[in-house]
């Protein structure tokens, strides 16, 4: 059973930065997407950037630009760099891993999540 830590949370002013962490267990790293998504207080929970096993990165448009994600399989973890940080990115914001098995059906976790407040 995968389990995912989430760090790098905190209080930021806006126009500054913030590097999340996704530390994962298990040996199956390198083949899972792992994604970062987060969710305000009163929405829905939202995609924000993942990053495949073989390195392809997506973001949602809000983020374009401003955000980074990468990985290094060496360490289990995904980041996620955020600059040009905005009060709207306010929120907790969690880390899920898909891992593929044979069934076609992936395999899902999801941490805990970190809180990430940017003041204006």
């Amino acid at each position: 059973q995968v389990q995912l830590v989430e760090s790098g949370g905190g209080l930021v002013q806006a126009g500054g930065s913030l590097r999340l962490s996704c530390a994962a267990s298990g040996s199956t790293f390198s083949i899972m997407t792992i994604g970062w998504y987060r969710q305000a207080p009163g929405k829905q929970r939202e995609r924000v950037a993942g990053i495949s096993s073989g390195g392809s990165t997506n973001y949602a448009d809000s983020v374009k630009g401003r955000f980074t994600i990468s990985r290094d399989n060496g360490k289990n973890t995904v980041y996620l760099q955020m600059d040009s940080l905005k009060p709207e990115d306010t929120a907790v914001y969690y880390c899920n891993a898909e891992r593929p098995t044979s069934s076609g059906f992936p395999v899902v976790t999801w941490g805990q999540g970190t809180q990430v407040t940017v003041s204006s």
